[in-house]
Parts: structure tokens; C-alpha cells; sequence
């Protein structure tokens, strides 16, 4: 294994900061950071039949049918970035974790751990650059300027489905669907469980040393 081929999976509810972790290692192992809400998002954005019925399940904070959002994904992985990713918000059902493994040799398989009251918190404060996809959080790394990106100077919004019932919704789905699919990379024997609720170098840190043992391996 080496580093340009490492396919990693990020997995938390929403708001655990796997977007945030995906960016560092982005950053350092030069690997597309495929998010699953991305992917979606920018098919509702260019307006195709397929984003058009996203679309009517995002708004409802609702993930759609999984044979749906599982062939946008997984297509997207083939046509873009087979040679290694790190990927964050997919698979969230143990259906699309097998379609996964049909398609694609996983490395790692990281669960960043936060409490319930955390992932509200950290989401409801959340921002992001419309420009170059920069994370905010209002609460401890708010941009320089309000509603401005430090990075890039575009425009920082709040997504619409960053609201409270939508949230708690998301939540919801995501423990009812997820729990297999963490059993799955379990038995796998990928799975590396990390405290989400630690500072974000530390979070990194951990992530860091394991994927550097596992590729000295």
C-alpha cells in the first residue's frame, strides 16, 4: 500500500467534523476528498433529472432511496478518482458498504465519536464557503471577516438543511442506519474508532499515526 493509492472512509454523524479531518488529509496525501453531500448537492446544482429528485428528499433532511444515492456515488468514485480517495457521508447503509466493497479495496475505515448534543451544536454554528468549500464554525473558527472566506474571499453561508429539525432528523437516520454498516467495516477488521469530541490536531493526530503505521505495514 502506498499513500497515492489509500482509499479511506470517514464516518460520524452529522457534524462530527469529517469534513474538516478529509480537508487535512486531503491536504497532506494530495487525494480527492469526495463528500457524499457534495456529490449530490452538485447535482441538484446543475439542475439533471437525477439531482431533481435528490433535491425533493434533501429538502425534507431526508437521504433518499439508497439504489439512488448509492449509483451517484459510486459512479462519481469510477469516473473522477479510482485510483484513491478519501471519502466522508458514504456508505451509510450496509447496502451501499457491500456495493462499496464490489467496486473498490477499502484501507481505512475511521469513526469519529461525538455525543448527540455536540453534533447539534457544532451544526448549528456551521459555515461554508460557496467558493472553495471552506468549513467555519461560528463558535471557534469563525472567518476573519463575517460572511467572508478567509481562503479564497468568497461568500460563507449556512446550508439550508443547517437548521435545528433538520439536524435532529439527520441524526436520527443516521443512528438507525449507520450502526450496521460500523459492524461492517468491524468485521472487516478496517475500523478505527476516534474521540470526535477531542481539539482538532488531536483528532488529526490520531487519524495520522494510524494510516502511517497501517502503510508501514
Amino acid at each position: 500500500m502506498t499513500e497515492k493509492a489509500l482509499r479511506i472512509l470517514l464516518m460520524g454523524p452529522p457534524g462530527c467534523g469529517k469534513g474538516t479531518q478529509a480537508s487535512e488529509l486531503k491536504r497532506l496525501f494530495s487525494l480527492p476528498h469526495v463528500s457524499s453531500g457534495d456529490v449530490l448537492r452538485g447535482e441538484v446544482g446543475r439542475g439533471s433529472e437525477l439531482g431533481k429528485k435528490i433535491k425533493e428528499f434533501m429538502d425534507r433532511g431526508e437521504i433518499g432511496p439508497v439504489e439512488l444515492i448509492t449509483g451517484a456515488i459510486i459512479g462519481h468514485l469510477k469516473n473522477e478518482c479510482a485510483d484513491g480517495f478519501i471519502l466522508d457521508g458514504f456508505p451509510r447503509t450496509l447496502y451501499q458498504a457491500e456495493k462499496l466493497r464490489e467496486n473498490f479495496n477499502i484501507n481505512f475505515a475511521f469513526l469519529i465519536d461525538v455525543t448527540g448534543d455536540a453534533v447539534a451544536n457544532r451544526i448549528a454554528s456551521r459555515r461554508i464557503c460557496r467558493g472553495c468549500g471552506a468549513i467555519y464554525s461560528l463558535n471557534d473558527n469563525p472567518p476573519a471577516k463575517e460572511g467572508i472566506c478567509d481562503i479564497c474571499g468568497g461568500e460563507v453561508y449556512r446550508r439550508t438543511d443547517d437548521n435545528r429539525d433538520t439536524i435532529i432528523n439527520r441524526i436520527r437516520v443516521y443512528m438507525e442506519e449507520t450502526k450496521p454498516v460500523i459492524e461492517f467495516y468491524g468485521k472487516e477488521g478496517i475500523l478505527h474508532e476516534i474521540d470526535g469530541e477531542k481539539d482538532r490536531k488531536s483528532v488529526f493526530d490520531g487519524i495520522i499515526s494510524i494510516i502511517k503505521d497501517g502503510v508501514r505495514a
